[in-house]
């Protein structure tokens, strides 16, 4: 199993202060997430499938504001990421390009902890490429370049940039579980249980 099964309790602060709520189960072949936010009733989930080879197979993203609700479905064939959006009675079609180790993100911590735990599994300290990252408000997968490297001798740092001009300074478990994620832009995340 590349990351530990269990529930990942998670802490969402910007300035210090608490803003979201995150809490994910992973049984090994499915990730169900959720994140809330502390100030409003909005709600952000996502689940995926994962196959034989740990990568997701397929995804399902909501994000709910007060009446307003927009859902996603995605799946991975060839070398696509292909979906729908629905919001307000239509549907679009959405297409994004997978990258050679067919990463995709969906903006829950646990999710950066996989592309992590899948770079070590593969023995690499560095990595650039491709990442079908879905925005947790549209709900639009989009293909962005993201890059990691190692930053310590027990591969338990590492400096990631999921754009160009962000960095998050990412603290792993020796069991790969996400510890802390801090960004460039004041956020933090922080696992509070598992």
């Amino acid at each position: 199993m590349i990351l530990p099964a269990g529930d990942y309790h998670y802490e969402l602060r910007r300035a210090g202060a608490l803003i979201a709520l995150e809490d994910t189960n992973f049984d090994g072949h499915t990730i169900a997430g959720q994140r809330r936010f502390i100030e409003s009733t909005n709600r952000y989930e996502a689940r995926a499938e994962l196959g034989d080879d740990s990568n997701i197979a397929r995804i399902a993203v909501s994000y709910a504001r007060g009446p307003f609700v927009r859902s996603a479905r995605y799946e991975a064939a060839g070398d696509y990421l292909r979906g729908q959006i629905s919001a307000l009675g239509g549907r679009n079609i959405v297409t994004a390009k997978l990258g050679r180790f067919r990463e995709i993100d969906a903006d829950l911590a646990i999710f950066r902890a996989l592309t992590i735990a899948r770079m070590r599994a593969r023995g690499q300290s560095r990595w650039t490429g491709r990442v079908a990252a879905i925005n947790p408000a549209t709900l639009v997968a989009d293909s962005i370049k993201q890059s990691a490297r190692c930053a310590d001798a027990a591969g338990l740092r590492w400096i990631y940039e999921p754009r160009m001009g962000d960095r998050e300074e990412i603290e792993i478990d020796a069991d790969g579980r996400l510890i802390s994620r801090r960004d460039n832009r004041q956020g933090e995340t922080i696992l509070v249980k598992s």
